[in-house]
């Protein structure tokens, strides 16, 4: 009970004050105060369990330790509970030097158990940092391998799973690291370096701790650069006995990460493919976002990627008495798929006396996903191919899938895909060139970007001779032409996007084609160049400077760049950019919408007079006529149009 209703009173005020206390209402005196005995509002129902992915929410073991109170748990598991369900918590350790007890580990996870909650343990290998920058452990260093292991042994005692938090790299350079590096670079040492840490303090420790623990490594979102740093997705990731895929994007513009939207539903995909049935989930926190909705977004795209969980990060903010900040939204009456004003007036006539928070945010944004992904089936995308330890393009699929054109990322070379893609960080691949002569010979298409081109080099010769020149150059039209003669112009209406570099790539006349051109002044540069190979077709994206000048593009110039790269895709979307695409192998598809404005697309689907279905309530969808002369006017397929409000997502069904 509160501290006042511990006091002594007496007296009819006083006694009011106890039975206020005792309901959980407020002990302030008004003058608009309800009769003594009137009943309070009854709780609004708690919320159910999800039917197609399990909730879990990391406590951190600031939290473990505050939380071995009963009091302070009652209050904060009711506050979240009524807000959110929730299967499973992870019970963190040990965090930047900070461990819990074995007493407070005991307690915590006996108080989650009896409310029916699945408990998992977590260890954060990190050590601090500086000046907002992350400190990892020297793990050269006697005291910090020691503390990593004390660490484990420590979780694994307690839990049968036990989750790394995104820490487990090395980004130290002491004395002791310099002289153990040797003539390795960087990038070897710390592999090497990680590899033997992985199964000599934490796997190896963990299992003579307790034998049954699964040990599960969270890998974080800056994929492109692992390497780098230790993080290791080939050896390291196979002998961990699961993995975990960190999806949280947050904002992309004002992190210092940039992470483009996509990339929430992109990141597992990869991973997913990286250990097959072995991806345990989706991680999402609540930090840098502008609007509330971004937050939703991240949540959406995770589990549209098919995760069979989703953690929240972390138990603090699901937990607090103040309410969650929905920053600037100027849509919130367009009606959006993350109703938060809709959900705020629910609330408050649940007679609630807490604001609604990030609990509830996430819940409202988890069932909206929730009602129509048992009807999706298995996310397909156009195969692309990232070595493990490459890097190169760094995060370009993310951009393209912010495009409208799915991706599907393996670190294995897509052999039998009919359309695949290949950015600069396939050109790690010293096998690539035959890989990709096999593909063609086979009739595949295959769309290198303008950086795997460079990367190759003279190598690239022996496929097309497409020549980098080294130079840039300002694009501002842009013209679609397929053979000799005119060409169609591409520019929005009203004139021409700013001037956007693109790279200058040289190639010879009637061997290849530049089927989207750039045009500065009175010169042309290839946009998308396409060339005949045994049964096959190559073709190169040149990719901006800036890779998100792709969304600066004209609409007619992405409509086409859509068309020719996914001629083997059963839908293809013409939209501005950020606005996404996701596809499944049962014809089921979802369009969201990332931009701050509403948006009419058109969805293009194979089959001569193709049904589709709003997923949402079982509603039609009438087909929309073709437009003569557009990209989707074309015999076998069906239009159908969309209208999306801002940051909202529409899921569909279709058939043939």
């Amino acid at each position: 009970m509160p501290e006042i209703a511990r006091r002594r009173r007496s007296g009819p005020i006083a006694r009011a004050i106890l039975l206020a206390a005792a309901a959980g209402l407020s002990a302030t005196p008004a003058a608009a105060a309800p009769p003594l005995f009137q009943a309070a509002p009854a709780p609004a129902p708690a919320p159910a369990p999800y039917r197609n992915f399990k909730v879990a929410i990391y406590v951190v073991v600031g939290n473990v330790r505050a939380l071995a109170d009963r009091a302070t748990f009652d209050r904060e598991y009711a506050r979240v509970a009524s807000q959110l369900h929730f299967d499973k918590v992870y019970v963190e350790a040990y965090r930047d030097h900070q461990f819990a007890t074995d007493d407070e580990l005991a307690k915590v996870s006996s108080y989650f158990r009896e409310k029916g909650i699945e408990v998992a343990g977590g260890i954060t290998l990190a050590a601090g940092g500086k000046n907002g920058q992350f400190g990892t452990f020297d793990y050269e260093d006697r005291d910090d391998r020691a503390e990593c292991e004390r660490a484990v042994r420590l979780a694994a005692r307690h839990f049968d799973q036990v989750i790394l938090d995104d820490f487990f790299f090395f980004t130290s350079k002491s004395d002791a690291n310099i002289a153990a590096k040797g003539k390795r670079s960087w990038t070897q040492y710390r592999l090497d370096t990680m590899r033997g840490v992985a199964r000599d303090l934490v796997l190896r420790p963990a299992k003579a701790e307790n034998p049954k623990v699964r040990m599960i490594i969270k890998y974080p979102n800056w994929y492109e650069h692992f390497q780098g740093l230790g993080y290791d997705l080939d050896q390291e990731a196979k002998a961990f006995d699961g993995i975990y895929t960190g999806t949280e994007t947050r904002d992309p513009v004002i992190t210092d990460q940039l992470l483009q939207q996509y990339e929430s539903y992109s990141v597992y995909r990869y991973y997913a493919n990286i250990r097959p049935g072995a991806n345990g989930g989706g991680w999402v926190d609540t930090f840098s976002t502008r609007y509330l909705d971004r937050y939703a977004e991240q949540l959406w795209d995770t589990m549209l990627a098919k995760a069979p969980e989703i953690t929240l990060f972390n138990w603090s903010p699901m937990a607090s008495d103040v309410g969650a900040d929905e920053g600037e939204r100027p849509w919130a009456t367009m009606g959006t798929s993350f109703d938060w004003s809709g959900a705020m007036r629910a609330w408050r006539q649940s007679g609630s006396r807490t604001p609604a928070g990030w609990a509830r945010a996430a819940g409202l944004s988890l069932d909206a996903v929730d009602s129509v992904l048992g009807s999706l089936g298995k996310p397909i995308g156009v195969a692309s191919y990232k070595p493990y330890q490459s890097s190169g393009d760094d995060f370009l699929h993310n951009y393209l899938g912010n495009i409208g054109i799915p991706i599907e990322l393996a670190p294995t070379y897509p052999a039998d895909a009919r359309t695949i893609l290949l950015t600069e960080a396939a050109a790690a691949d010293p096998g690539i060139v035959a890989k990709v002569q096999a593909s063609l010979k086979g009739g595949a298409t295959v769309i290198v970007t303008s950086g795997f081109v460079s990367a190759l080099g003279a190598r690239f010769a022996d496929l097309a001779e497409w020549t980098p020149t080294g130079r840039t150059v300002a694009v501002d039209h842009f013209i679609e032409g397929f053979g000799a003669g005119n060409g169609r112009l591409l520019d929005d209406p009203g004139g021409s996007a700013r001037p956007i570099l693109f790279p200058d790539v040289r190639f010879y006349t009637n061997d290849s084609w530049a089927v989207v051109r750039g045009v500065s002044g009175q010169k042309g540069f290839p946009i998308l160049l396409m060339n005949r190979y045994s049964q096959g077709t190559l073709m190169m994206l040149a990719t901006p400077e800036n890779p998100s000048d792709l969304y600066n593009l004209p609409t007619a110039a992405l409509d086409h760049i859509r068309t020719m790269t996914m001629q083997d895709f059963p839908a293809h979307l013409a939209a501005p950019a950020n606005v996404a695409l996701f596809a499944y192998d049962n014809g089921s598809y979802v369009v969201e919408n990332f931009r701050d404005q509403p948006v009419s697309v058109t969805l293009t689907v194979k089959g001569e007079a193709a049904k589709a279905i709003e997923l949402s309530d079982n509603r039609p969808i009438a087909a929309a006529a073709p437009v003569p002369g557009g990209n989707d006017a074309q015999p076998g397929w069906t239009r159908f149009v969309l209208d999306l409000p801002p940051h909202s997502f529409r899921a569909i069904a279709t058939s043939r």
